[in-house]
């Protein structure tokens, strides 16, 4: 796994709100950069109460899935010329969600990374590209990312490897755990057993468990559609 790109960048405004995020704006980086439990060094997060911190530290999106969002949906392909579009930290070619398995450690650089749970879209993506239903097509398409935890602080920069050091949950790859979130979303077994994986972050552990004990899904609108946001 190759990164092409190392991106931070600082909120803007977004949408006929000017709602601050820093899905737009994050720009890469020569050279290497510092990352610590937060994340990379000088990249901000426009709404710290759902975005960034330990467990949302690092977010990769595999370049592969760019030319199919321009082939699907050529309304974006302007804004696909570069890494970055999505607003990742970290833009990687040749690995995708079904490659990468919960709770993965790698080592990249001289920091340690885990990864801790996938991308959940959120209605921020329909206004970056101008497409309201993106959200819901990152969604069901399971091209949506994932989240690594710094285990190690360091520093990491494009041109270097994700290097694989564990794999305790081989079971669990990504593309598992985006169908049983998003597909068999109340398949308790397989909720169960995705609780159980070691790694896993904790928003999601309690998510799953939540199902469980409520035999029934959370309400999609609000992160989405931006219902209330």
């Amino acid at each position: 796994m190759l990164i092409d790109a190392v991106l931070v960048g600082t909120p803007q405004p977004l949408g006929p709100k000017g709602v601050p995020s820093s899905i737009a704006a994050r720009e890469p980086m020569t050279g290497p950069v510092p990352v610590g439990e937060l994340g990379l060094m000088g990249d901000q997060v426009g709404d710290p109460k759902v975005h960034g911190g330990p467990e949302k530290a690092v977010h990769l999106y595999p370049s592969d899935h760019y030319a199919a969002w321009a082939a699907e949906q050529p309304a974006m392909a302007p804004l696909l010329g570069a890494p970055g579009a999505f607003g990742e930290n970290l833009s990687v070619a040749g690995v995708t969600e079904g490659d990468v398995c919960l709770g993965d450690v790698v080592r990249v650089g001289t920091a340690l990374l885990q990864v801790c749970q996938t991308r959940q879209p959120c209605w921020k993506l329909g206004a970056r590209f101008g497409i309201p239903e993106l959200p819901r097509l990152f969604q069901r398409t399971g091209r949506t990312g994932w989240y690594y935890r710094v285990l190690e602080p360091g520093a990491l920069s494009a041109g270097e490897r994700l290097e694989p050091v564990e794999r305790p949950n081989p079971a669990w790859p990504l593309s598992r755990v985006i169908a049983t979130l998003y597909d068999r979303t109340l398949d308790t077994t397989a909720l169960a057993d995705l609780a159980a994986c070691a790694g896993i972050s904790a928003n999601l552990k309690a998510l799953t468990l939540r199902r469980i004990e409520t035999s029934a899904v959370e309400d999609w609108s609000r992160r989405l559609d931006g219902v209330g946001a």
